[in-house]
């Protein structure tokens, strides 16, 4: 693993145990045991490190899906629901992350520009291919997709703004509900 790789890693760590807050690349460093300017030299600033750590955790997260959809090929809403919980559980840690640095891609950090367009498309492909492998025509597993993303995406900002687990939840179970109704039999 190179240098980089490894306080990348151990970033993500540090992050997930204590969460973002307004944590400083020296506070960080001292906690990671290596210096500020390492930490500039290898991700450019603060808000570069946390692109980088959003990214791997995405990286994470997609990986973590793609085995649940495996494991549970027959039933691809029971896998979907299973992530959520999964996603709802690091909610608290890593949400605020999330949305930070979506925020950062919006507006065109440059360090942000790569992340902006895997949260634009990241996603979309594995889950249009879930909906298809379901019965879905190519092009409405796509639409789906890209509204199940949003319904994701909106009710992880409502569980990070108000802490409403339990509204959430059943939000997306209706939703998962009513997707599986629509399913092609």
């Amino acid at each position: 693993m190179s240098p980089r790789d490894d306080l990348l890693a151990r970033a993500v760590a540090w992050f997930a145990a204590h969460g973002i807050g307004d944590t400083s690349l020296r506070a960080l460093a001292r906690e990671l045991g290596t210096s500020h300017r390492m930490l500039i030299y290898h991700f450019g600033s603060r808000e570069g490190l946390l692109t980088e750590v959003v990214g791997a955790v995405e990286r994470g997260e997609r990986a973590t899906l793609n085995a649940m959809l495996a494991a549970a090929r027959e039933d691809p809403y029971a896998a979907g629901a299973a992530f959520w919980t999964h996603v709802a559980d690091a909610a608290s840690t890593f949400a605020p992350l999330f949305f930070e640095v979506s925020g950062l891609a919006m507006q065109g950090a440059p360090y942000a520009v790569g992340l902006r367009s895997w949260l634009a498309d990241g996603w979309t492909d594995g889950l249009a291919e879930g909906f298809e492998a379901s019965g879905f025509s190519r092009n409405r597993a796509r639409e789906l997709a890209q509204e199940s993303l949003a319904i994701a995406r909106g009710l992880l900002f409502e569980l990070a703004v108000t802490g409403d687990r339990a509204s959430v939840d059943a939000a997306m179970g209706r939703y998962t509900a009513a997707v599986r109704e629509l399913r092609p039999t």
